[in-house]
């Protein structure tokens, strides 16, 4: 595994495979990592990039006020931490909104909530994104987003992991020239420093209107859907869904 640092950062990282990874990014340790990805900490979020696939398998970050902003647009670019092959790149997704798939450029930590930084263009890198259906990531993804965001405030911020599942087949991207691997699904884990956390999985045949809130989940639903593992230091509390206009 190669590890990059793109910032000063408190990381704590040794050869063993069972070391903790440790990053303000994901402030009660990060999930685990295959020794064959690449682990990028940068200035607004951590992703390991998995060369197989060319997706990150997870991207953690924190949502805090001091990021907001007006959103400032997309520029899409290779990230320059990572080799050209290791990822797709913008013209791999040509065609995909009017194909099979019908997906969008899906932002894994989302544009808007960084939208204030002014590393705000890192959350265009290639690297961050993945084909995610057009309904989904219009809807209960981007509604989600959405609730984190009105769900902190000063001092008082959540901290998200998010990632691709592979657990169906998937068609390709139609535009892509490198070997690649769809995600048929995705989840996203929202907790605070103590470790109470909300656990949200949903599939690319989510529709637009499906509400957010329908599509919680437990950890253990989302452990057995990945193959790496999540810190041991999240557990599920109903405070969570409920900054997050959740009633579970």
């Amino acid at each position: 595994m190669k590890l990059i640092q793109a910032v000063s950062l408190a990381i704590a990282f040794t050869t063993s495979a069972s070391a903790d990874i440790l990053s303000v990014h994901c402030p009660l340790g990060c999930p685990a990592n295959s020794a064959e990805n690449d682990l990028i900490f940068g200035h607004l979020y951590a992703i390991p990039n998995n060369p197989n696939t060319k997706f990150a398998d997870w991207v953690a970050y924190e949502v805090n006020v001091t990021n907001f902003g007006d959103t400032p647009g997309r520029k899409w670019s290779s990230d320059p931490l990572l080799d050209r092959n290791k990822t797709l790149e913008a013209d791999d997704y040509k065609g995909a909104s009017h194909s099979a798939l019908e997906a969008d450029r899906g932002h894994q930590a989302p544009l808007a909530s960084f939208a204030g930084s002014q590393y705000w263009s890192e959350l265009n890198y290639l690297s961050n994104i993945t084909p995610q259906d057009k309904d989904l990531n219009q809807g209960p993804w981007k509604n989600l987003e959405a609730a984190v965001r009105h769900a902190v405030g000063f001092r008082n911020s959540l901290f998200v992991i998010t990632g691709p599942i592979y657990s169906a087949n998937m068609p390709s991207m139609p535009g892509a020239d490198e070997e690649h691997l769809v995600p048929n699904a995705y989840f996203k884990v929202i907790y605070n420093k103590k470790g109470d956390t909300a656990a949200f999985m949903m599939q690319q045949s989510s529709e637009r209107n499906d509400d957010y809130c329908q599509k919680a989940v437990t950890l253990a639903e989302i452990q057995e859907a990945i193959d790496f593992k999540l810190p041991n230091t999240l557990h599920v509390d109903q405070e969570i869904y409920a900054r997050l206009d959740c009633q579970q």
